[in-house]
């Protein structure tokens, strides 16, 4: 019964809320553990005028399952006659467990401690094991860690998709420009005549005269003709 104290006392006041020890220290403590955890959650849901009475009654039943006073001891009972010194640490767990655990398993029925195996130990090859109260700090701050990368991803792909579609818009514009454009050249095409179907008389006389060197061959030929 006195190890199971300090264990459970070891937990509760643990920083991570945890303790590494066996495996089927682990098991005793979980059931005991949970019994203590059990009646700070009556306390949480007490009401009436003997709301305090009662809380004070589930207090005291709890500290049976810690080291929390000297009880049935005598004041001078150390070595040598000296005074024990208080077992802070037991009442230090009674008040955290009314004070804060009470509160986080208001709400839930049971299974407040979870046990994960870590394998066997060198030396005396004992099989050892984690306990834990769920809902711990390392606990939460993975939740909100998943959350927040859940979230911003969430955001990412709703950049992605705004500039996807500001992209598709701005391609839809300046595909409307350009078929603007080239309904303008059709346009001055077909009133230049080009784009009409012609005749052979049409194109002898749409023909372009030519350039410098035409006029010269038409200027020799001339005079040679003027001497012949």
């Amino acid at each position: 019964m006195s190890l199971l104290r300090n264990l459970a006392t070891s937990l509760i006041n643990a920083r991570d809320e945890r303790i590494v020890t066996t495996l089927p220290k682990a098991k005793e403590l979980r059931p005991f553990v949970e019994r203590a955890i059990t009646l700070s959650r009556k306390a949480q849901s007490l009401e009436g005028d003997t709301r305090e009475v009662q809380s004070v009654h589930l207090r005291r039943q709890a500290a049976t399952f810690f080291h929390s006073g000297n009880r049935q001891q005598a004041a001078s009972t150390g070595q040598r006659g000296q005074l024990r010194a208080p077992r802070t640490a037991g009442v230090a767990a009674v008040k955290r467990l009314f004070d804060e655990l009470g509160e986080r398993f208001k709400d839930r029925p049971g299974g407040y401690t979870r046990i994960i195996k870590l394998g066997r130990r060198d030396g005396d090859n004992a099989e050892l094991a984690i306990i834990e109260l769920v809902d711990n700090p390392r606990e939460r701050e993975a939740i909100e860690a998943s959350n927040k990368r859940a979230k911003s991803a969430g955001t990412g792909k709703q950049k992605t998709a705004k500039a996807s579609e500001a992209k598709s818009t701005q391609t839809a514009r300046r595909g409307g420009k350009k078929a603007d454009k080239t309904f303008e050249k059709e346009e001055t095409t077909a009133a230049r005549g080009k784009g009409e179907a012609s005749t052979g008389s049409d194109v002898k006389d749409n023909k372009p005269e030519g350039g410098r060197r035409a006029k010269k061959t038409e200027s020799t030929a001339n005079e040679q003709k003027t001497e012949n």
